[in-house]
């Protein structure tokens, strides 16, 4: 049984989200908070699986509830929208970068009856998050500046362009290791991003406001920047045409995923050959593993996100587990390397990642994880 904490100050959501579990004897709605701080409260006093908070652009603040919930009583955490999104993406991308594991539509009604496949979406969706492992987060203090140390050694080959692929928990992690990476990054970054449909212009605004790089949603034929960060847009494909231009396509879904990690790491590997570095973030599934294989083949090297900083470690795991990163590395240190890579340098704080499979293996024997969608 899954139970759900929903908060918000609507009516029409919550008759929504009530039709939606009423027929379901696998979900329960334990109770309704009114306001940011009843659902902080109400999560600590009764431990729901899961809250479902309303993506609102007015009221209470919705990324703070999310931060509040993540400090007080840390519980999985999805936003629900019944609006256009086009309207809440700088408020979704705050919200995610709190803590909340993804934005998702409210069940869809055509007069009285519900939609089937909306409620069996919306239900499937809040199944999965509800068993994501969350962790505490903590109050944010003042960091002070870094000691330049372990300075990396001149690598042979400079990379000549990163691709980065995320799914659940993905945004936060995202924002993280951008923030770390100065504007003047000799090379660019192509980012698939897994998000509910009208939400990543407002991502892409939100990072373009508080990180140094350039940051925007691609376009088909942009030439491409050192020092930008262009993020793949709703139900497309993301890639390269040649190694001056981008290419944002139709093309068919790659293992179900649209855009898709492994077309984007493909792309790259086919222009950039041994010049590609390929990220692999938290999310569920295993997309962006089958396009390592051709980017490994093409001498490109790959970070993949180590278990601990992970949300989900589905992504990163099935990656590492077929024998394709190079380097295992907690989140704080992805930006450090990226940079380095970029510059010929290879950081030596992170294992390689043929060292690091096995232990990993042998750990995640003893951990319970989250199966893969």
């Amino acid at each position: 049984m899954v139970r759900i904490l929903l908060a918000t100050s609507t009516v029409e959501l919550e008759d929504l989200v009530k039709r939606a579990i009423e027929g379901d004897a696998s979900a329960e709605l334990v109770l309704i908070a009114r306001s940011g701080r009843e659902a902080v409260r109400m999560t600590g006093e009764l431990l729901p699986d899961i809250v479902a908070v309303e993506l609102c652009p007015s009221g209470d603040d919705s990324a703070e509830t999310v931060r509040e919930i993540m400090i007080a009583a840390p519980t999985p955490v999805v936003m629900l929208s019944h609006r256009d999104g086009s309207q809440l993406g700088t408020i979704s991308a705050r919200a995610l970068e709190a803590g909340a594991l993804a934005v998702i539509p409210a069940p869809a009604a055509h007069g009285m009856p519900l939609e089937q496949p909306a409620i069996e979406k919306f239900l499937s969706t809040i199944k999965a998050m509800s068993q994501v492992k969350v962790v505490r987060q903590w109050r944010q203090k003042v960091r002070g500046d870094r000691a330049a140390k372990d300075q990396p050694p001149t690598a042979r080959t400079p990379i000549g362009i990163v691709g980065i692929a995320a799914s659940t928990g993905g945004p936060a992690a995202i924002r993280a290791i951008l923030k770390d990476i100065s504007a003047d990054l000799p090379v660019p970054i192509l980012i698939v991003q897994h998000m509910s449909n009208g939400f990543i212009d407002g991502v892409a605004a939100s990072l373009n406001a508080t990180v140094p790089l350039t940051v925007k949603v691609a376009r088909n034929g942009e030439l491409l920047k050192p020092g930008t960060v262009y993020l793949a847009p709703d139900n497309c494909q993301l890639g390269v045409s040649g190694r001056s231009r981008l290419r944002v396509s139709d093309d068919a879904p790659v293992n179900g995923f649209k855009p898709s990690g492994s077309y984007l790491f493909g792309s790259i590997a086919r222009a950039f050959k041994g010049e590609s570095l390929a990220v692999v973030l938290t999310g569920m599934g295993d997309d962006g593993t089958e396009g390592l294989r051709a980017l490994r083949m093409a001498g490109g090297k790959a970070i993949a996100q180590d278990e601990k900083s992970s949300v989900v470690f589905g992504m990163p795991k099935s990656a590492i587990g077929a024998g394709l990163v190079d380097l295992v590395l907690p989140l704080e240190s992805i930006a450090e390397n990226i940079t380095a890579i970029a510059r010929g340098g290879a950081n030596r704080k992170g294992k390689r990642g043929h060292e690091s499979c096995g232990a990993h293996a042998s750990d995640l024997t003893r951990r319970r994880q989250t199966a893969p969608l």
